[in-house]
């Protein structure tokens, strides 16, 4: 399988010195090119795994490979986009996205790979701007050109759009499926939202909580474009958010008891 999770669990000490498992026993097998979202309730451990993968964080026990090679660290074959675009507001547009390629091929080289990219997310004619002269939804397209620049086999997505307003995202949702649609990477996606997840997705991963696991994946066998009437968006949906239902009780059950 091309990218693999086995057996993965992931464990913090807490203030009081005492063992916390964030999720336990993850197992996952995600082939190449496939869409594939993560979804679940607040500290179900969604973006821990994600990062996980990114190789910012570290397994307690099991395994996560990519190619059969076991990720322990950073790689360029790992391209990460974050809610923010931690993008770089000294530098334009085009740098910021041949910044991750210095020392890999020349200054001509990556700036004819910038230009490539933004061309792809509709960013050419911007390429000289500095970063606070763009809106957040193209400030994002900045940062999924810079993780696209490195030519990455993942691209991993940890909530990118959470923060922007509802039209922008809904925009932006078409914009990645052709972005997906055109170099066929494999893309891991961490949201809160039931819809973007169906929207978007071949596979949506349900995740449960106290402790993290996956409850539920669900293929999507819709045609794209997908729309949200479409009745069998709508019986997707409700599948999810009846599994999802039953979780937010359990989260805030545990919230009132520790206030007690």
């Amino acid at each position: 399988m091309f990218l693999q999770m086995d057996g993965v669990s992931k464990r913090f000490i807490g203030r009081d010195q005492q063992p916390f498992n964030v999720f336990s026993d993850i197992n996952l097998s995600i082939p190449e090119n496939q869409f594939v979202s993560i979804l679940g309730p607040s500290g179900c451990g969604k973006s821990t795994l994600l990062s996980m993968v990114a190789g910012l964080e570290n397994a307690t026990n099991g395994a996560i490979s990519l190619q059969n090679n076991v990720i322990t660290q950073p790689g360029r074959e790992r391209g990460m986009v974050f809610q923010q675009p931690s993008l770089f507001p000294w530098l334009n547009v085009r740098d910021n996205v041949t910044f991750p390629l210095k020392g890999i091929m020349t200054k001509h080289e990556a700036n004819e790979r910038a230009d490539d990219f933004l061309k792809m997310v509709h960013l050419s004619h911007f390429k000289d701007n500095f970063i606070y002269e763009l809106s957040g939804g193209m400030q994002q397209r900045v940062a999924i050109a810079r993780a696209l620049a490195m030519d990455p086999k993942v691209l991993l997505m940890d909530e990118p759009f959470a923060a922007l307003d509802e039209q922008t995202r809904h925009i932006l949702h078409d914009e990645l499926i052709r972005i997906w649609e055109q170099t066929q990477k494999t893309i891991l996606f961490v949201t809160h939202s039931i819809q973007e997840a169906i929207k978007l997705s071949d596979r949506v991963i349900v995740m449960g909580t106290l402790p993290g696991r996956i409850i539920a994946d669900i293929e999507v066998d819709i045609p794209r474009p997908r729309k949200r009437e479409d009745h069998q968006v709508i019986e997707i949906e409700k599948k999810v958010m009846g599994l999802l239902e039953g979780e937010i009780d359990k989260v805030l059950k545990e919230e009132l008891t520790n206030e007690n």
